[in-house]
C-alpha cells in the first residue's frame, strides 16, 4: 500500500516555527513527512531531527528527505524520548518542535493495521507493530473497571458502562477479534435515538482503545515542558491535535511555561519565583481554514497551538 498523508495546516506550522537556515529543528511525529520535507527545504547548514515508531513511515519518509538533503537524521523512537535522544547526539538546545498528534492517513487506511471503525481488519492499533499490547488484548483481557476507566477517560463515551457490559457478554462466548465486531458491540449497546446523525457510535470507543494502546497521553505533559525547557531562546514549538485531552494537555503545558508567580492568591508576596520562560503566539488555538476542511475531512477536529521561548 502507498503510504498516503496530507500535512495538516502545513503553512501555519512553517510560518509557526520561523526556521533558521542553521537551527535544529525536532519533529516528534514525522509520519509521511510532509512537514519534516518543509522544514528541511529551509535549512542550509541546519539539521533536522525526526522521530516515529512506525517502521513503514520511517521508511518511506527518510526517502522522501534524502531528495531534499542530508541535513537530517531520522529515528524510530517514541519522542517521549526527546531528551535522551538530544543528550545521546549531544545537542543541548534547539531551534524549533513540531508534533503532529494525530493518526497518520496510511495507518487508519491501511485495513490490516486495524485502527478504522469503517473497515473489518483484526483488531491492532499499534503504531509500533514490534509492541506486544494490541487492541485485541485490551477489548479481551482488560478487566471490567479498566475498561470503563479508559472509556470515560480517553473516549468521553456516555454510554460506558453499557459498552463494557455487552463486551464482558460477548467476549465470555468467543474472543472479540476484529473491528467489525467491536463495532457492532457497540452499536447494540446503545440507544439507536442517540445513533442518529452523529456518525459511526464506535468513534470515541476506538479513539480510547488506540490512545490506550500506544500510550498517547501518558508522559506527554512531561514531554512538552522538557521540550520547552531546551529550547533556544526565540525557539519555537509548534503542536497539532485532534481531541480535547490531548489539547487541554498542551494548553496547560504552554500555559504554566507562560505564567510568572504561581503563588496562591491568597499570598501577598510571591515567594514561588517562578518565572514565565514562553510566549504564547496562539491566543486562541488556530484551526485549519474552510478549504482545508472541505479537501481533508480529517482535517477538520485540529487545533494548532504556537508558542515562543523567551527565556
Amino acid at each position: 500500500m502507498e503510504f498516503k498523508h496530507i500535512p495538516i495546516m502545513l503553512n501555519e506550522c512553517i510560518e509557526g516555527l520561523n526556521i533558521k537556515e542553521n537551527g535544529i529543528y525536532f519533529d516528534g511525529t514525522l509520519g509521511g513527512g510532509g512537514h519534516s520535507s518543509e522544514i528541511l527545504k529551509r535549512l542550509k547548514n541546519g539539521l533536522l531531527i525526526a522521530t516515529d515508531k512506525d517502521d513503514d513511515a520511517l521508511q518511506f519518509a527518510g526517502e522522501r528527505l534524502k531528495k531534499i538533503s542530508s541535513n537530517f537524521r531520522t529515528v524510530k523512537i517514541d519522542f517521549k524520548n526527546f531528551s535522551s535522544i538530544l543528550d545521546e547526539m549531544k545537542i543541548d538546545k534547539i531551534d524549533g518542535v513540531l508534533l503532529d498528534l494525530g493518526v497518520s492517513s496510511y495507518q487508519l487506511d491501511n485495513t490490516e493495521r486495524g485502527f478504522s471503525y469503517s473497515q473489518n481488519a483484526v483488531l491492532d492499533m499499534r503504531m509500533d507493530k514490534s509492541a506486544k499490547l494490541t487492541a485485541k488484548y485490551v477489548v479481551n483481557n482488560y478487566e471490567p473497571e479498566k475498561l470503563l476507566k479508559i472509556f470515560y477517560e480517553y473516549g468521553e463515551e456516555p454510554f460506558s458502562k453499557d459498552i463494557v457490559k455487552k463486551i464482558v457478554e460477548v467476549r465470555a462466548q468467543k474472543p472479540i477479534e476484529t473491528t467489525g465486531e467491536l463495532v457492532e458491540i457497540v452499536k447494540s449497546a446503545i440507544p439507536k435515538k442517540f445513533q442518529i446523525g452523529k456518525g459511526n457510535p464506535a468513534k470515541r470507543i476506538f479513539q480510547a482503545i488506540r490512545i490506550e494502546v500506544n500510550g498517547e497521553l501518558s508522559g506527554l505533559y512531561e514531554v512538552v515542558n522538557q521540550m520547552i525547557d531546551r529550547l533556544k531562546v526565540g525557539g519555537r514549538m509548534a503542536v497539532i491535535t485532534f481531541h480535547s485531552l490531548e489539547d487541554r494537555i498542551i494548553k496547560d503545558a504552554f500555559k504554566l511555561n507562560a505564567t510568572g508567580c504561581i503563588c496562591p492568591k491568597n499570598i501577598p508576596v510571591c515567594v514561588c519565583g517562578h518565572k514565565a520562560t514562553v510566549k504564547i503566539l496562539t491566543k486562541k488555538p488556530l484551526i485549519p481554514s474552510d478549504s482545508e476542511q472541505q479537501t481533508n475531512s480529517r482535517s477538520t477536529s485540529s487545533k494548532l497551538r504556537i508558542i515562543e521561548k523567551i527565556a
